[in-house]
């Protein structure tokens, strides 16, 4: 019996901060779909281990570029070295991001604002940039961008306006994208996660703030499980997208009243 192709084979896609938690784990599962994989993060030990590691899991080939995102220059840089290392960029998936300390909204400082806005905005936006301006030139031309969008792109967490800022504006990046790219081969989707498993949400078990103020544990799900929904959201042929995609616990407190 033959062998199906893997979807991803002889792409090439670029995960931000795919060094540690779901970006390690959508890169990962991306290079043993057949991608070449490129991680970018701000911590070189860090990146140039996952990317050994992941090469060694998977036999593909990773490759690790230290990037800040929230830097212009510093994503120009790491675009222009996918371009002259592989031509093209096939998928992007805007993963990078940070959060502040649950505190009430008047004792967030600016320079907190100023780093969750550039970590988690302002680099989806200029990593989209450079992979619009690339994907319209290749050829064969166009390619996918993904945005984790968090399930606080819709619904909040009490005390997370800076992030729950942020990923509201990232549906509105999202939905941009996919219309500016429609012309150009380039489609654009969004994932909203709730509780993946990951060094960040491993308080959850131990109780984290209600809506009404109550403290409460609350379920998560494995990492694997949004990989594999970002691996179908690339499978498609570019002429289908998944614009919003919410994977979560099913027993976790979103849907309700609070």
């Amino acid at each position: 019996m033959a062998v199906a192709e893997k979807s991803g084979a002889g792409k090439i896609a670029l995960v931000t901060g795919g060094g540690t938690g779901i970006g390690r784990g959508i890169a990962h599962a991306l290079s043993a779909e057949g991608y070449i994989v490129v991680i970018t993060g701000r911590r070189t030990e860090i990146l140039d281990k996952a990317a050994r590691e992941m090469a060694a899991e998977t036999g593909g080939t990773v490759k690790a570029v230290v990037a800040d995102v929230g830097d212009p220059k510093a994503v120009e840089a790491l675009f222009a070295e996918i371009k002259s290392a592989f031509g093209r960029l096939d998928l992007l998936v805007n993963n990078a991001g940070i959060n502040v300390p649950a505190v009430p909204m008047e004792e967030i400082t600016f320079e907190q604002w100023n780093a969750i806005v550039a970590a988690n905005l302002t680099g989806a936006f200029l990593c989209t940039q450079q992979a619009m301006r690339l994907m319209k030139t290749q050829q064969p031309r166009g390619g996918r961008i993904i945005n984790n969008g968090s399930i606080s792109a819709t619904t909040p967490r009490p005390h997370s306006a800076p992030y729950t800022a942020t990923k509201h504006a990232i549906t509105g990046l999202t939905k941009s994208t996919a219309l500016d790219g429609r012309a150009f081969d380039i489609a654009c989707g969004q994932i909203d996660i709730g509780n993946a498993s990951t060094d960040m949400t491993s308080k959850m078990s131990g109780g984290v703030m209600q809506a009404n103020g109550e403290i409460a544990s609350e379920p998560t799900i494995p990492v694997t499980h949004i990989a594999n929904a970002i691996i179908y959201m690339a499978s498609l042929p570019l002429d289908a997208n998944v614009l919003t995609m919410t994977v979560m616990a099913t027993g976790m407190p979103l849907v309700g009243r609070g």
